[in-house]
């Protein structure tokens, strides 16, 4: 999957800007974490690790990763899904490593 850089709708807002940073510095942590739990095979925690990006990650504005999130969110809760898991998080891990700050236009 060849992702675009993806965006924060908040990432200009000069009250926000700086918790969006965070959040976009906080990713190659949550992306680790979701890998361990896959590689473990603890689909409960990477359940509950998605669904708390998904969450997250519309907070902070970067409404693009919420319907990756979910997909693998379901993937890892339902059994008949479980095949389904490493392209889902292959996904939502492309998506999230083009997180980026600011705007497209650089402003």
């Amino acid at each position: 999957m060849n992702t675009a850089n993806v965006y924060s709708r908040l990432g200009t807002d000069p009250d926000l800007a700086e918790l969006v940073e965070l959040f976009i510095q906080e990713m190659p942590g949550r992306i680790s974490v979701l890998e361990s739990e896959a590689e473990s095979s603890n689909w409960q925690q990477l359940t509950r690790t998605a669904h708390q990006l998904k969450g997250a990650a519309g907070s902070y504005g970067f409404d693009a990763i919420t319907p990756y999130a979910a997909r693998l969110e379901r993937a890892a809760k339902e059994d008949s899904q479980e095949d389904q898991i490493p392209s889902t998080l292959g996904d939502l891990i492309d998506v999230c490593r083009s997180v980026r700050t600011g705007s497209p236009s650089g402003n």
